[in-house]
């Protein structure tokens, strides 16, 4: 075979596997779609298990039999649901019953402001005839009414928890006879859960807090559903940044129309130092480098995942996308896809880190 010949023909290998690569990313992403109803709740429970497998190794520890922390934390989870699914429940009727008294408020104050600007020289303005208040937040009621639609799967999420617990504590053993002479492999197996379980554990702690926060200043000021606010506050805690901003959204509007335009800039500038004290001090503090996600990656997730698993895929967005990235950190052929997925930042900060051993190599061979 003529040499030339041969290498152009080889030169279509990445090419074919690149395309096959694509087209099985296709297929996984279809079927993950198509098995969102079983998928959703399976997540949910592989996520509870991760937080709560710790608690279990704290038992173990203690000498409690498995089988009794096991209890202890599905009798837990069964309580918070309940509460949960009672909140969410009674709160959310009360306010589609209330829609049409915010509906009129905020018109009055769309129409006040319309007539102040122009009052003021801004003519050009088109003014709405129909203000619908719930138009404004459908992200926020899509994802309540989500969680209620979770919380109705509580059985079998319960259930496959029990099982993923159970079976938790054999998987290093069975990790081991399969990977018994490659101790890298298990290593990295062992890196991938600790910095999943950190993460996951970390990020619940400080969106428990957010969400006590919101809810307390809410009820200083005297805002409606502070207990409803303040769940979504912890749940879309997960989402960075752009989380935070959907969940701000329905109390500030209610601040609004409840008690004017001064307490909802009051509300806002609470909400602001909340988010900006969790996530920019506290949650680096703990977390440390390498496992944030960029803003755009952040967005893209939430839209990937909010389009293949519904608005529960918004929620566990963050998490999937940071498994990734966790995972792919532990490998190094896939490191490159790390960094990628992470901040500009943590990437000045490697780039720092190579600089460094370089002038020491420097000074070594010098």
């Amino acid at each position: 075979m003529n040499p030339s010949s041969y290498k152009q023909q080889n030169s279509y290998v990445p090419r074919r596997n690149m395309l096959l690569a694509l087209a099985a990313f296709v297929v996984v992403v279809a079927g993950i779609k198509a098995a969102e109803a079983i998928l959703v709740p399976f997540l949910v429970a592989l996520f509870l298990a991760v937080i709560c497998y710790p608690l279990i190794l704290w038992f173990s520890r203690k000498g409690i039999p498995v089988w009794v922390g096991i209890l202890f934390i599905v009798c837990c989870i069964i309580l918070v649901e309940m509460a949960l699914a009672s909140l969410i429940s009674s709160s959310l009727a009360s306010f589609t019953g209330n829609v049409p008294v915010y509906q009129m408020r905020l018109k009055g104050f769309y129409v006040e402001a319309i007539q102040w600007l122009q009052n003021h020289g801004v003519t050009n303005i088109d003014p709405i005839s129909e203000f619908d208040p719930s138009s404004i937040m459908p992200i926020a009621a899509t994802m309540l009414k989500q969680l209620a639609g979770l919380l109705k799967n509580a059985f079998f999420v319960l259930i496959t928890l029990i099982f993923i617990l159970f079976e938790a504590g054999g998987i290093t053993a069975k990790l081991q006879a399969i990977y018994a002479d490659k101790k890298e492999t298990l290593d990295n197996y062992a890196s991938i859960f600790a910095g999943v379980n950190r993460f996951l554990g970390i990020k619940t702690l400080t969106s428990i807090a957010t969400g006590l926060l919101v809810t307390a200043w809410l009820l200083i000021l005297g805002v409606d559903y502070a207990l409803l606010w303040g769940v979504l506050a912890f749940l879309l805690n997960y989402i960075p940044t752009i989380g935070s901003i959907i969940a701000s959204i329905p109390a500030l509007l209610l601040a609004l129309v409840q008690l004017g335009p001064a307490e909802m800039g009051v509300c806002a500038v609470g909400y602001l130092v909340i988010n900006v004290t969790i996530s920019n001090f506290i949650e680096p503090r703990f977390m440390g480098e390498g496992v944030g996600l960029s803003a755009l990656v952040v967005f893209l997730s939430m839209a990937f995942w909010g389009w293949v698993l519904g608005p529960a895929g918004m929620l566990l967005s963050v998490p999937l996308t940071m498994s990734v990235k966790i995972a792919a950190g532990a490998n190094y052929r896939l490191r490159w896809l790390a960094i990628m997925l992470g901040t500009n930042s943590e990437a000045h900060y490697l780039v720092d880190q190579m600089h460094r051993r370089e002038k020491r190599k420097k000074k070594r061979s010098g």
